[in-house]
């Protein structure tokens, strides 16, 4: 299989066309960002460090059911995908209260929620990726009712798979955000990725009784976005935990 061209290059990756039709290659890069791009940086290895993290995260959700876009991954930072149209719309799922949440509520960081929320936004980024309800999705026109319902069960049944595999990492999820994409029979599947740039992650390994204190245990792009250091160290830390839980099974 040979790459053709790029078709589209976003603030994390990069798309390729290749040989065959149905098949995209997504390069992972190392810039970052945060505040809809209006912070930029780099982090050291952080293309190969998701790559290799959301590949083993998706291999992990197929094998308990959930289909995804991912096929292979030919180099640490690269990964070959079904091609899809992705939807517009950034689906986060909360089970602690952290960052939006915190200033939108006035819940206390580290807040544990009674049960899983599941939030819509639109992918725009001239808009700056407005939350919406239900009533401005149909409005818009982003998704058909019938895929809103299959997108919240899907986010909540991934969400229970995702902390129980963090949870044996010795990680808790607080947050993550997903993306979704139609495949070539307009079937729903998981696309974009699973890694720190995605996922709220807190080390379990420190004990923390103040909400300050919370901030040694930050495993993920929030250490980037509030100048908290060591980011590189965060990223390859949850790398570890995640080939080491997957060796051992």
């Amino acid at each position: 299989m040979s790459v053709k061209s790029k078709l589209y290059e976003g603030k994390a990756k990069i798309l390729y066309s290749t040989s065959e039709e149905s098949v995209l290659l997504a390069d992972f890069k190392d810039d970052a960002t945060a505040f809809n791009a209006q912070k930029r940086g780099s982090i050291k290895n952080k293309g190969s460090i998701n790559c290799r993290i959301s590949t083993k995260i998706f291999q992990y959700l197929a094998n308990k059911g959930i289909k995804t876009h991912f096929i292979d991954s030919p180099a640490p930072n690269q990964m070959l995908v079904k091609a899809v149209k992705i939807l517009p719309l950034e689906v986060v799922v909360r089970n602690i209260a952290a960052g939006s949440l915190c200033k939108q509520t006035g819940l206390t960081l580290g807040t544990v929620l009674s049960e899983p929320l599941v939030e819509f936004y639109y992918k725009n980024d001239d808009l700056g990726d407005p939350l919406l309800t239900r009533d401005r999705l149909r409005l818009l026109d982003l998704a058909t009712p019938e895929q809103v319902e299959t997108i919240a069960h899907l986010a909540l049944q991934i969400d229970r798979l995702l902390i129980d595999f963090f949870r044996r990492c010795n990680i808790t999820l607080v947050d993550f955000k997903l993306e979704f994409g139609l495949n070539s029979q307009a079937e729903l599947i998981l696309a974009d990725e699973i890694s720190p740039d995605t996922c709220r992650l807190w080390d379990n390994s420190i004990e923390t009784d103040t909400e300050n204190n919370l901030d040694s245990r930050v495993l993920d792009k929030d250490r980037f976005r509030r100048d908290l250091g060591k980011v590189e160290d965060a990223y390859e830390e949850v790398l570890k935990r995640v080939l080491s839980k997957l060796d051992g099974e």
